[in-house]
């Protein structure tokens, strides 16, 4: 259960005055809620954090204000400009002050409140951009009006929040000292030497400096009040993991052994011999397979680094001492790009393989479940229908979820229960390099194994630019290296307008490339149904198509080691590790390969920065790294992850280190009060509901 001091921070915002229905609906767009989070909460508005700052603080006489700048003027009121019923004139209130005279101008305007608002004879402190017209001063609609006694109710530091159209600044802003007026008297869950480093203020001083600042650089990201809840952030997240997997290792798993017989068949039907990371990434595997607790390992290697090879090696070892495993992949096309690879190597190894995915049907479906339950298949490979109700194993002893991203959290756990009462062993994999800050963040409840090493024979990939201006001389090129027997990919660009789809212009692209090369050309896309795109595909492989269009369906898994060239249309509109994905389709084979960046010019810096790289280098986990630095951390990978928190407060510019910073201290306090029963650990607790990482608690309440 959440403390009950909190309960008011976590009631619904429309539990403040002022907030009904229709103002609900508007913070609704405007707040950044988390994923899991529905409606508005009284919290959500306390961690809204302001863009800038507003400086009202210049109080210059008229004669003295600046054209152009915000200013904060005394005046008194002479008198009212009512236009006539059904013009189109502003409402215009003349005043002055000792020196000059100002115009204070009203579109649209309610006379009545602004003859209250502004009464001829009195004195009133008026803030807003001060502009010169001809030879009179004037201020169009003000943002603030208020009598002399009142001057503090005017904020003279005023943020500057991310609004929606029919949310004003200023109602968001009495909106959120009203959600402030609630924010309880917490424990201190900083340790003395963190608040030191970070000069940090208590946590309720510190919101309220980002919200009524003191200073305009109190809401700077690098300040001690923003400094301090990014850090809170943080620390929350990695508490969290650290929790998790504090729970995972604490709970039995299934300790297997095999005796290595089909693994040394598996690495005699090899083509080539395991690299080193290979080789050091099974015996990270062996090793966890081996212990008494559940496995729980991210294996990342980079584009055609041998992934699958070592999942299958990982899998014989299950197999070895009896069990069976199964590969879930999240595409059709990957899944079956899998069984083909794994196909020949498994036969040689007297591995049983299976294939399951939403295609198999009827008769096929049924006999596949069946040989799964009796234990006749050893290694099931498929998509998400792999954790069905209906699919029953044997004995499920070891799974491995590939580009495990794009699989929710339930999902894989759905995969491991099938496992029975200890369930599955997991071996997570990824084909895009994920850069060590991420790593920490976001999977720091995994272990990690990298692959950094291609097989040996794998040839670098030139890579060109080649503005669209020179689309001719790219299709001329193309044409020598078809008569050269070389096999092409096309691949077609994310549409940003709205009356062309993406799947248009890829057939608009195979079209105009048909009139130049002829039958030669294939297409193939995400509509296509899954035969129909296993015939193209299976053309392709076969050499039957010499040129491939294609849209992203291509970026993940497909193999075809003849396939030399890739061609990127608008390459500016893709991310880095999707072009990095892509460029990887190539390279697989024997022939020297390359990938052209097409571009449309002229291309912005980022995307400048993007193809620079792309040409400079090969290594992905280098690319990973540049594309965090250009994208920002807020957007895992390019792919919107499914139960991944986005930071509100922690995308600051020392982000790493406050990240390190938290890792360690969470590690340490975990070390030392495992269940946070400690006065300090009953606070982080409170830290822990506080950013919604309620899952963390139930785990060691729980046991």
């Amino acid at each position: 259960m959440r403390p009950p001091e909190l309960n008011p921070l976590f009631a619904s915002a429309q539990s403040l005055e002022g907030v009904g229905p229709r103002v609900l609906g508007f913070l609704k767009k405007a707040l950044r809620l988390p994923g899991q989070i529905a409606e508005p909460r009284v919290v959500d508005l306390v961690m809204h954090t302001p863009t800038g700052v507003i400086d009202r603080r210049a109080m210059p006489a008229l004669a003295e204000a600046v054209p152009g700048t915000i200013a904060t003027v005394k005046v008194i009121v002479r008198k009212h400009k009512i236009p006539p019923a059904g013009s189109k004139a502003p409402h215009s209130v003349l005043a002055e002050d000792e020196t000059a005279k100002l115009e204070i101008v009203f579109f649209h305007a309610d006379r009545r409140y602004v003859e209250k608002m502004l009464p001829p004879g009195e004195e009133r402190y008026v803030s807003g951009r001060i502009e010169k017209y001809g030879e009179r001063l004037q201020m169009m609609h003000p943002d603030h009006v208020v009598p002399v006694a009142e001057l503090n109710k005017l904020p003279l530091l005023e943020p500057v929040y991310p609004l929606t159209a029919g949310l004003s600044g200023k109602v968001l802003h009495k909106l959120i000292g009203r959600a402030l007026d609630l924010f309880p008297a917490l424990p201190e869950w900083l340790g003395d030497d963190v608040r030191a480093k970070l000069a940090a203020l208590p946590l309720a001083e510190s919101f309220h400096r980002l919200h009524y600042p003191q200073a305009p650089e109190d809401i700077a990201t690098g300040a001690p009040p923003w400094q301090r809840l990014a850090y809170d952030e943080l620390l929350a997240g990695q508490l969290a993991l650290a929790l998790v997997r504090q729970s995972q290792k604490n709970q039995p798993g299934r300790s297997i052994a095999g005796d290595g017989r089909i693994r040394a068949k598996v690495v005699a039907a090899l083509p080539f011999q395991m690299t080193g990371s290979q080789v050091r990434a099974l015996a990270d595997i062996e090793g966890d397979l081996a212990a008494p607790h559940r496995m729980m390992r991210l294996l990342q290697g980079d584009v055609g680094s041998g992934k699958t090879v070592v999942a299958l090696m990982a899998a014989a070892i299950a197999i070895e001492a009896g069990g069976q495993a199964a590969i879930m992949a999240p595409t059709e096309v990957l899944a079956r790009q899998h069984a083909e690879t794994i196909g020949p190597l498994a036969t040689k190894a007297g591995i049983r393989v299976g294939l399951l995915t939403g295609r198999e049907k009827g008769r096929a479906r049924k006999q596949v479940l069946a040989a799964l339950a009796d234990g006749t298949i050893d290694l099931l490979i498929g998509t998400h229908a792999l954790f069905q109700e209906e699919v029953v194993y044997k004995d499920l002893a070891f799974a491995v979820i590939d580009e495990q991203h794009r699989f929710g959290v339930q999902q894989r756990l759905a995969l491991q229960a099938k496992g029975g009462p200890y369930g599955a062993n997991v071996l997570f994999m990824t084909a895009t390099p994920i850069p060590r800050t991420l790593l920490l963040t976001h999977y720091g409840d995994l272990e990690v194994s990298k692959l950094t090493e291609k097989p040996a024979g794998r040839k670098p990939v030139t890579t060109l630019a080649v503005s669209n201006d020179r689309i001719e001389e790219v299709f001329e090129a193309l044409g020598r290296a078809l008569k050269q027997s070389a096999q092409i990919y096309w691949v077609c660009p994310l549409v940003e307008t709205s009356d062309k789809s993406e799947l248009a212009a890829a057939e608009e692209r195979a079209a105009h490339l048909r009139q130049y090369f002829g039958d030669t050309v294939g297409l193939v896309h995400g509509q296509m149904s899954g035969p129909d795109k296993d015939a193209v595909m299976a053309a392709f492989s076969a050499g039957d198509l010499g040129l491939l269009v294609a849209t992203t369906v291509i970026e993940v898994g497909v193999n075809v080691p003849n396939a030399s060239i890739m061609v990127i249309e608008h390459a500016e509109r893709f991310g880095l590790a999707q072009l990095h994905q892509l460029r990887g389709r190539v390279g697989r084979g024997t022939r020297q390969s390359s990938c052209i960046l097409l571009y449309q010019g002229p291309i912005g810096e980022t995307a400048k920065a993007r193809i620079e790289m792309m040409r400079e280098t090969e290594d992905g986990f280098r690319i990973a790294e540049e594309d965090l630095r250009l994208r920002g951390g807020g957007e895992v990978l390019g792919t919107r992850q499914s139960g991944v928190p986005e930071f509100r407060m922690a995308e600051v510019p020392n982000f790493s280190d406050l990240l390190e910073l938290a890792r360690a201290d969470a590690a340490l306090t975990l070390q030392r009060d495992p269940r946070l029963t400690s006065e300090r650990g009953q606070a982080l607790r409170q830290l822990l509901y506080l950013y919604d990482c309620d899952e963390a608690v139930r785990l060691f309440r729980s046991g």
